[in-house]
């Protein structure tokens, strides 16, 4: 065979694995997708030759096609996993880390995609034992008190993720508050998803105002993804969105986060967590006298930090600036 023949071939094998991986068990998807696909992946075809791939796998694989045109293909329900592409130790431990915290958090029409490649993952594990025992003895636990995530509505949540991810504007009905009957329409840009403790929060404009705004995903009770574009307000940047302590939540809802030069003074024993885990880059502890120390650190001014010194009781001794005291001080009747 000379080198021409080698490498097409090598490119044959390299295409027809590819479209093996992108087929899913559930939906179909047609020989236009594919050739799309592929070419996101760098793998410029033509339609004809997506075809002749798809009619060559059929006689090797446990692969179907829904007899319609344009055709769509798809794993057979029936399918060994023994069938799919295989997958080492490494990816297979990532898929299920991915499935047990990051699902939620990608739209179910990708979710769909990836089902087969979980299942093959729990297949893989199933016979490595080195690689089962690291996904056994990994866990993630929350840094504050656990709690329930709220209930989301599934389909409100597809329209969501879905006109993220298609970059279009989303009609919705929402709810502000659990206890307020009355919900209102909205036309809201996506721009960003963000998960904080148990909550999901949409990051996005409103239509006509431009002005960045979270909305809670369980709040939403119905959504329908747009034909028209989602507006981008100029500049934004969703990781200097969150560094503001717009996640926060703002003291004053009708101001901007202000952010603020905390100074705490504390003992000595209380201050060990900030030398581990600094407050903010511009941190600055330093050491007085009767075993007391000052921990300083320009911080976002929002309800998140007012929570925070709370749970330290009475064991931070002083609080600066003075607003930020009162903000932590206050009583209830106040």
């Amino acid at each position: 065979m000379s080198s021409s023949q080698e490498k097409e071939t090598s490119n044959s094998l390299y295409r027809q694995w590819q479209i093996l991986s992108l087929l899913t068990t559930g939906k179909w998807l047609g020989t236009r997708q594919l050739q799309e696909k592929l070419e996101l992946e760098g793998v410029m075809v033509s339609l004809r030759t997506v075809q002749r791939d798809l009619n060559q796998l059929a006689q090797r694989f446990p692969i179907e096609n829904n007899k319609e045109t344009p055709q769509g293909w798809r794993w057979r329900a029936n399918a060994p996993l023994q069938s799919l592409p295989h997958m080492t130790s490494s990816q297979a431990v990532t898929f299920m880390m991915v499935e047990e915290h990051l699902k939620h958090l990608l739209p179910p029409s990708l979710i769909e995609e990836m089902n087969p490649w979980f299942d093959l993952a729990r297949h893989s594990l199933s016979s490595q034992n080195n690689a089962r025992q690291w996904i056994n003895r990994v866990r993630i636990v929350p840094a504050s008190q656990p709690l329930i995530p709220p209930t989301v509505d599934k389909q409100a949540q597809q329209g969501i993720y879905e006109g993220l991810l298609q970059d279009r504007q989303i009609e919705c009905l929402y709810r502000a508050r659990i206890h307020q009957a009355e919900s209102k329409t909205y036309i809201l840009n996506p721009l960003g998803l963000v998960q904080k403790g148990a909550v999901i929060y949409l990051i996005c404009t409103r239509q006509g105002q431009s002005d960045v705004q979270i909305f809670a995903l369980h709040r939403f009770q119905s959504t329908k993804v747009l034909e028209s574009r989602a507006l981008h307000p100029i500049h934004f940047n969703i990781d200097d969105y969150i560094e503001s302590g717009a996640l926060g939540f703002r003291v004053d809802f009708n101001q901007p986060t202000q952010h603020v030069m905390l100074q705490l003074k504390m003992d000595e024993r209380t201050a060990q967590m900030f030398y581990e885990s600094p407050l903010s880059t511009d941190q600055h502890i330093q050491i007085l006298d009767d075993d007391l120390v000052s921990v300083e650190a320009n911080v976002p001014f929002t309800s998140q930090l007012i929570w925070w010194l709370r749970s330290f009781g009475k064991k931070i001794i002083e609080i600066q600036p003075l607003e930020v005291a009162h903000a932590v001080y206050e009583t209830e009747s106040s």
